[in-house]
């Protein structure tokens, strides 16, 4: 997984690795041995709000863990770090995909809500009565407000009222998570009745009227027409249909960007599973959007980190990718959505005779290359590539391999360094960090990922058919820049 770009070294991100403490090496830097070190950190009264990765506990290297947890947690004398967190998350104890159950503090985890009984019905009535409406005026006020600036700062009371609601603990969480998932409230919520004398006339007319600014909106970020092997793709449809309260908040937070504190109150419902897989569910079918609209933003590299600030913390779940790939395609709909991305600036190849070369290329010239646009894709595709099952199911599938080297094909012969012979160049241009931050982040780290899962003789079969794919591809390529002369290997000796 690639590190996230930040703007300086102190600018914390939840996932990654700005360290503040560390137990590596024989004595950390407060100066004590390991062990003691560690016994003085859980001791600690930490004034700032701080998480920490234990690298002992963790089965995903993106897990983290919230200052109680941790020191509720039995640590000592485990390789871990603390460090600030400016950016918020979802602490991840009690999540057995994530980390080993010996790391869990004595209020999270299966066993630990196995026996709990359920609270009275009439106490949370009110709650599970208003909530499904709160969040709703929430949305109405984004679809009001869509074509202006500022809509979300003027929500910000608003946004921070419903993350105190989460935080009140799992009973208030839950009907949170309900109201976002349940599809009949919000088919309720949005339907208007034609006549009914018992409604309210001005209330039906402004949601009605609130409907057709957020079907526009839809369309400012429509999908091209998919291709007829996707037609049973929802994610890569033209149009989505939206059939909860969640999916349209997704839909608000791609489209304005991934703003932070949205963001934040999304991921602090994640100890809820159901609602995690819903989540998961809901970006998957947005993905191809978020790539358009990576695109399009004028601030790409805060963008970028709170897109990755998200989807770190689903696709680091190997049984929820898996699941996501089998149900929704989400290797396709990633693939495509880098295709997409990449396809948009590509110019002719200017290897050996341009006369005889019909080979496209990426410009490197183009913003989506100097300024990164790609990376939170294939920071996606490294992670969800990090799990060894969806890793062969990727290396398994014809098409999809042919695609992905018909993806890499677009950087073969990019930013081609050309001879002056005539005068002087005064400024070099500044095109060749572009190409080689490509080569090493959408080409190298993806097949690292995958040849370390290609490790003994039950993976051979894979391993020669994402080879035979290579040599075919770079036969392709090799034809399309006429190069001719080469003596290819025959493909059928392979």
């Amino acid at each position: 997984m690639v590190t996230p770009r930040t703007n300086s070294p102190d600018n914390s991100y939840t996932r990654e690795h700005p360290e503040r403490f560390s137990t590596a090496g024989p004595a950390g830097p407060l100066g004590y041995a390991a062990d003691t070190q560690a016994d003085l950190l859980l001791d600690l009264d930490l004034q700032d709000p701080s998480d920490a990765r234990c690298r002992t506990c963790g089965i995903s290297p993106c897990m983290s863990l919230c200052t109680e947890c941790f020191k509720k947690g039995n640590h000592q004398r485990h390789d871990f770090n603390m460090f600030l967190s400016q950016a918020g998350g979802a602490c991840d104890c009690g999540d057995t995909s994530v980390m080993k159950e010996t790391g869990f503090c004595d209020r999270h985890g299966p066993d630990k809500c196995a026996n709990k009984g359920k609270a009275p019905r009439d106490l949370m009535c009110v709650a599970e009565a208003m909530m499904p409406r709160i969040i709703f005026r929430f949305i109405l006020h984004l679809r009001e407000n869509c074509h202006i600036k500022g809509p979300i700062q003027d929500a910000d009371s608003y946004i921070t009222m419903l993350v105190d609601f989460n935080n009140m603990g799992a009973l208030m969480r839950r009907v949170m998570t309900s109201a976002l998932t349940n599809p009949q409230i919000y088919r309720d919520l949005n339907d208007v009745p034609d006549v009914n004398p018992n409604s309210d006339y001005d209330y039906n007319m402004y949601v009605s009227e609130s409907k057709k600014i957020y079907e526009k909106a839809m369309e400012s970020i429509a999908n091209p027409e998919p291709l007829e092997e996707y037609k049973d793709c929802p994610s890569l449809h033209k149009n989505l249909v939206h059939k909860t309260l969640l999916e349209e908040l997704v839909f608000w937070t791609v489209f304005f960007e991934f703003p932070e504190k949205v963001v934040c109150l999304l991921l602090n419902m994640l100890p809820d599973p159901d609602y995690k897989e819903a989540l998961m569910r809901a970006i998957v079918l947005h993905y191809s959007r978020i790539s358009m609209m990576l695109e399009r933003t004028n601030d790409p590299e805060n963008v970028s980190n709170r897109v990755v600030h998200a989807s770190v913390q689903l696709f680091s779940n190997e049984s929820l990718a898996l699941r996501m790939t089998e149900q929704l395609n989400l290797l396709h709909v990633m693939v495509v959505s880098l295709r997409y991305m990449m396809s948009k600036i590509l110019v002719m190849s200017s290897l050996h005779d341009p006369g005889h070369n019909f080979h496209l290329v990426v410009d490197c010239s183009k913003r989506v290359m100097t300024e990164h646009c790609y990376w939170p894709l294939v920071s996606d595709l490294n992670n969800v590539l990090s799990h060894r099952p969806v890793a062969l199911k990727f290396m398994s599938d014809d098409h999809l391999i042919k695609m992905w080297f018909g993806f890499l094909a677009m950087f073969q012969g990019m930013n081609v360094n050309q001879r002056e012979t005539k005068e002087h160049i005064k400024y070099e241009p500044n095109t060749y960090f572009a190409a080689f931050s490509a080569e090493l982040e959408a080409s190298a780290y993806p097949m690292w990922a995958l040849v370390s899962h290609l490790t003994d003789a039950e993976t051979a079969p894979l391993t020669r058919k994402v080879l035979t794919a290579c040599l075919k591809q770079l036969k392709t390529w090799l034809e399309a820049i006429n190069f001719a002369s080469l003596n290819m290997v025959s493909l059928i000796e392979i």
